[in-house]
């Protein structure tokens, strides 16, 4: 992934400009044949930032498809498909800055109780799945940007996935994951 990887956000801009022309984009082949190892089971997420602030953010947690699938697919929902924003324009790309991020397998992250799991997340390094029952939702490691404070990242992880402030202190299944990220160097 050393060769491709840093030209991936590169690659799915084209891929971008494309589809919202309305044309075909890149297949997952165009892009194999670039690097083999895309085609392994991965999962990605790719997130757009627009002046600094999210535009979009599409991704799996959980292999299931090629990675070049995978990629093309998340890049087209991120622009495209992602509820809290408006489906982005062709003439707003140019605008917009591209992250890509390579998800390791999630793995079970066992704590005792409540403050085990804060001293041992590590911030910036753990992108983190937290369950109850039929909920779920993840943050990115790169989230621990904008909530440092391991208390107030999984505070506002319950939120996201619809339970009460503060579940983690009540037994969620939490899983951990890494990710290899790359972001455009573009300047915007």
């Amino acid at each position: 992934m050393k060769m491709i990887g840093p030209k991936l956000p590169t690659i799915l801009r084209g891929h971008l400009e494309k589809v919202l022309r309305g044309e075909e984009g890149i297949s997952p082949d165009q892009l194999l044949a670039q690097d083999e190892s895309l085609g392994v089971q991965g999962a990605s997420f790719i997130t757009l930032t627009q002046a600094g602030q999210l535009r979009g953010c599409i991704g799996t947690v959980q292999a299931h498809r090629s990675l070049a699938r995978d990629l093309l697919d998340n890049a087209v929902a991120a622009a495209t498909r992602d509820p809290r924003f408006s489906a982005l324009r062709a003439e707003q790309l140019a605008d917009v800055r591209i992250e890509v991020s390579l998800l390791t397998p999630p793995e079970p992250f066992p704590y005792r109780d409540g403050l085990d799991l804060l001293k041992r997340l590590q911030p910036g390094v753990h992108g983190v799945i937290l369950r109850k029952g039929q909920r779920r939702a993840t943050f990115l490691p790169q989230v621990w940007q904008q909530l440092p404070d391991a208390k107030t990242f999984l505070t506002h992880l319950c939120l996201k996935a619809g339970l009460m402030e503060g579940c983690w202190q009540e037994g969620v299944d939490i899983l951990v994951y890494t990710v290899e990220k790359f972001l455009e160097e573009k300047s915007f």
